[in-house]
């Protein structure tokens, strides 16, 4: 039992990818970030008739090897769910099967085997192939860049929810505003204000794709002043994001100088009774230090 155990620790450090897992760990973790890059860019490919009929059998075989890889790697998982403390105790792998990621890497196999147990026709086997692609979003396991975002986004949610409402009511003023300015010129553009939207919203993007545009003196005022306007506001967004971007590298960095023995910054010099318990500990001058002994 003791046995046990200690290997499904030593499982779990693997897969995660822990000091503990050591290069076994580090090893698996690229394998699997290749295959995942690998998984997408053939469900991309495949997508390609005359590819996927050249290369079919090569596109099945590598299908069949990846989800054995992302069955055995979730089984593994499931596992060693307990070895985490968030998992521990009763119920500790339901609540893992249930924790975002490892929905996600149910969904990123689950396609291949539905259609052995459902009876399903073309349509709906052709959009869980498509479903694959979903295993994209197994990269957040292993990316500390995507975990970073996430960190950003949820320390600047308030603002970017405001920043969201603003845009909204922006972008339907907008709307209102040109529908009723441009509907009696262009009743088939303009012919209501959600029709309208579309107009606003690639205005106030900057996209500008020319299919529907002001005709009238006074429209095209307003849609100038619009993109101007659009250009403004939705930089607010973007400005939000760089500068928590920035706080949170900033503090990886300052993490990464404190000593995790003392608490202190590494940068720091030792205190003076520091240097001198440490050096008589040691039978060692201070440099420096005069010499009282005499």
């Amino acid at each position: 039992m003791v046995l046990q155990t200690m290997f499904r620790y030593r499982v779990y450090n693997v897969l995660e990818g822990t000091d503990e897992g050591g290069m076994i760990g580090e090893v698996l973790n690229v394998f699997i970030i290749a295959l995942i890059v690998a998984n997408v860019t053939a469900v991309v490919l495949a997508t390609d008739a005359s590819l996927y009929q050249a290369y079919q059998s090569l596109f099945d075989w590598f299908e069949v090897v990846s989800v054995a890889i992302f069955t055995v790697e979730y089984a593994l998982r499931l596992w060693t769910a307990p070895c985490n403390p968030r998992f521990a105790g009763p119920g500790g792998r339901v609540r893992f099967a249930t924790s975002p990621l490892a929905l996600i890497d149910l969904v990123a196999i689950m396609p291949f085997y539905l259609p052995m147990v459902l009876p399903l026709d073309l349509r709906i086997l052709r959009m869980l192939r498509l479903v694959r692609i979903f295993r994209l979003f197994k990269l957040y396991r292993y990316s500390e860049a995507l975990r970073m975002l996430e960190r950003v986004i949820k320390a600047e949610k308030e603002a970017l929810v405001v920043v969201g409402f603003v845009l909204l009511v922006l972008l339907i003023l907008t709307s209102t505003v040109m529908y009723f300015v441009e509907h009696t010129a262009q009743p088939e553009a303009f012919s209501s204000i959600p029709m309208a939207m579309w107009w606003a919203v690639a205005t106030l993007t900057t996209v500008g794709y020319g299919d529907v545009y002001p005709v009238t003196p006074l429209g095209k005022l307003l849609g100038g002043f619009i993109a101007i306007l659009g250009i403004g506001m939705f930089a607010l967004p973007a400005g939000i994001l760089a500068s928590a971007f920035g706080d949170e590298i900033r503090g990886r960095h300052e993490k990464k100088r404190i000593c995790p023995h003392c608490g202190r910054c590494i940068d720091d010099p030792p205190a003076g009774d520091e240097v001198l318990t440490g050096s008589a500990e040691e039978g060692t001058a201070v440099p420096g230090a005069a010499d009282t002994s005499h």
